[in-house]
């Protein structure tokens, strides 16, 4: 195969927030799949930049005092020690805050404009009269207006169902609490309906999407007439004014994938390549690799842009699932909502590289992070199969070396090498799993080998001295060869058996041919075993921990609080004593729960304030929190509110919470001592 001439990105992480382990999926699969391809012989680059602009860098900067550059400035230096930590490379780190990128989105914006795809119509959108900016739907909440489910945000309900902002019952500003007005401003879109046939015929045919994408798309948007995409927003808004209409800003959405490009070019100015060559050359594939969430926007709006600037369309998009924990979403309240910061003040990276190559496959599926699994594959596959081939050999021929012709192994190597075209083939169609699995098997029978052959028996007797050099030498080279195929996914273990054998691990083509006749070097320690209680701190450190802005781990002793929760959630207006102390906060204890048949969010709590009296309470806390886990605890109740009655029965109060709904959700408890019915002061 001639060698490949490729340019890879990952999805472009959001200047507004910290890299988790949801995040690392995506990463660490797209640097596994570049590691492989340059093993593998092949041209190939690797470019990320952060996501900087939109309203909610707006918002932070204005809560935080400081400008929005300061903010990008300090995110940006968190993720790339974030990634660097895990053995994320990139070729090219930028950022969509760059001339770069306002140059390209304005030639990009230009060649619309020549193909007549712009236009311009008034949008009524919600507007926050406190905050003085119109609201993006993550800024606004109310009423579903089709299932009346309530605290919705404005662009769809936990019930599936999509509506436009203005469509929202009851709205209220996240940014301030106010109720939105309804303005009107000059937006400026992008007809994709004139390029539909283009698109249906890149998304169904040339193997550019997994099937089940390719699926999705045509039934769920190429059936009918293309959307048209508003790709402008009016002041104030963080981001680049568009070149030919002053007053307005390019959408996030819009300049965000140029900045794929806008790397490039900047890679290319920094190394003196031809940034022709990459993006405007049909020898180059490009590949992308996202989650399954921003799918719409990667294979019908970016393919638009492309197609009608001249740049390459991309040669695959790769499309992956979500992250579980324990088969749930990642829970901030279970602390299973952990950040790559505090992960690495208790685990080692290899070992989450490892595991999610075991689960990561080409379909769409979610990837569950089981902590159980996690301990026993690591210290089942890396230590026990792996690192223990090297461990139980290398100091036996640390004197003689390796024996200088192969010895016979009963095909062993010969056999597991016939199979490297089966692994690099995994690799190559991301399917890690199968590649794990494969390379586990020929783990197998290596240490089936070491067991027979018992070289810390054969040690014993001088006279086997050249047949425990023979038995180590087939060991040590089984074990090179296992890590040759292992070196996408760890990196610094290859690094580490390099120098153990005197020889880097550079070529896929390595994996053929034995290793004889050199020096054994002295063997260091290469894999530890993990405990779970190691990991179980992880979780716990994840329950109570916070992060600064620099995205270091503070201690429960000196907290460092930041402002993203005030500012989502804005203090009400101020009200006086004697209003406060008309609403009765008591002590009660949650004597039933259960679920709400058709309730998406709801549980129903029977509380207990002490003697007879019990109240009947709809709480909308399902997403956090499971009927069997609040039984026998103690909560704080509004206990004289009106009753109200609602779809599924009468509600008799009100359970006291923080945080902003979904799996951030936390129910506020008194502590140890406080009894049902006592007031709160």
């Amino acid at each position: 195969m001639s060698p490949r001439r490729i340019l890879v990105t990952s999805a472009l992480p959001y200047a507004n927030g910290h890299i988790h382990l949801g995040h690392l999926v995506e990463y660490i699969q797209t640097d596994i799949w570049v590691r492989f391809q340059r093993l593998a012989g092949h041209r190939c680059v690797y470019l990320c930049a952060d996501d900087t602009h939109g309203t909610a860098i707006m918002i932070r900067a204005r809560q935080e005092g400081r400008g929005e550059e300061a903010v990008i400035a300090d995110m940006s230096a968190a993720h790339q020690r974030d990634f660097a930590a895990f053995d994320v490379v990139f070729d090219h780190y930028g950022s969509t805050h760059s001339p770069a990128n306002r140059e390209l989105c304005g030639e990009i914006w230009a060649a619309l404009r020549r193909e007549g795809l712009i236009f311009q119509r008034d949008v009524t959108q919600l507007y926050d009269p406190e905050a003085k900016t119109f609201l993006a739907d993550r800024f606004v909440k109310g009423s579903c207006p089709k299932c009346k489910l309530p605290n919705q945000y404005g662009d769809s309900c936990d019930n599936g169902h999509t509506y436009s902002p203005t469509e929202l019952l009851d709205p209220v500003s996240t940014l301030s609490g106010a109720r939105p007005e309804l303005r009107s401003s000059p937006h400026l879109f992008i007809s994709t309906e004139k390029l539909h046939g283009f698109l249906d015929d890149w998304t169904q045919s040339g193997g550019h999407l997994q099937p089940d994408v390719a699926h999705w798309l045509a039934g769920a948007f190429l059936s009918e007439p293309l959307r048209d995409w508003d790709v402008s927003r009016p002041a104030p808004y963080f981001g680049f004014e568009i070149s030919d209409t002053p007053g307005h800003y390019w959408y996030v959405w819009f300049d965000a994938p140029i900045g794929y490009i806008a790397a490039s070019k900047e890679w290319c100015e920094k190394t003196g390549e031809d940034f022709d060559s990459w993006w405007r050359n049909d020898e180059t594939e490009v590949h992308h690799f996202i989650g399954k969430d921003i799918t719409y926007f990667h294979t019908l709006f970016w393919p638009v842009m492309l197609k009608a600037s001249g740049f390459n369309l991309p040669r695959m998009v790769h499309v992956h699932g979500f992250l579980t924990v324990g088969g749930e979403k990642m829970s901030k309240t279970k602390g299973t909502f952990v950040r790559a910061a505090t992960y690495l003040e208790h685990l080692d990276p290899a070992w989450l590289r490892y595991f999610y190559a075991t689960k990561l496959t080409p379909k769409l599926d979610d990837l569950d992070l089981n902590l159980d699994e996690f301990v026993a594959k690591v210290n089942g596959d890396l230590v026990g199969k792996l690192v223990n081939l090297a461990s139980r050999t290398a100091r036996f021929v640390r004197e003689s070396g390796l024996a200088t012709t192969y010895p016979d192994d009963g095909g062993l190597f010969r056999q597991a090498a016939a199979e490297g075209a089966e692994i690099a083939a995994a690799y190559d169609a991301c399917d890690f799993n199968r590649a794990m699995r494969q390379i586990m098997l020929l783990a197998d029978r290596a240490n089936k080998y070491v067991e027979d052959r018992a070289p810390w028996t054969l040690k014993k007797d001088p006279a086997k001295a050249e047949e425990l050099r023979q038995v180590c030498t087939v060991a040590l080279n089984l074990f090179r060869q296992l890590v040759v195929y292992l070196a996408p996914v760890l990196p610094r273990l290859a690094e580490q058996t390099g120098r153990l054998l005197g020889r880097p691990l550079e070529r896929w083509s390595e994996a053929q041919q034995p290793l004889v006749g050199t020096p054994v070097g002295e063997f260091e320690h290469m894999m530890q075993r993990v405990e779970l209680k190691q990991v179980q701190a992880m979780i716990e450190a994840s329950k109570v921990g916070d992060e600064s802005a620099t995205g270091q781990a503070s201690t429960p002793a000196a907290p460092v609080d930041g402002p993203e929760p005030l500012a989502a959630e804005p203090l009400a207006p101020m009200i006086s004593f004697d209003e406060f102390a008309k609403v009765d906060l008591r002590v009660a204890r949650v004597v039933a729960a259960e679920e709400v048949p058709k309730a998406k969010k709801l549980l129903r709590l029977t509380l207990s304030l002490g003697g007879d009296d019990r109240r009947n309470v709809f709480a909308g806390i399902k997403s956090a929190y499971k009927p069997e886990e609040l039984v026998g605890r103690l909560v704080i109740c509004a206990a004289n509110l009106a009753p109200r009655q609602m779809q599924f029965g009468t509600s008799e109060g009100m359970v006291v919470a923080s945080g902003l709904g979904g799996e951030d959700i936390h129910l506020l408890r008194p502590d140890e001592g406080a009894k049902p019915g006592q007031r709160v002061h």
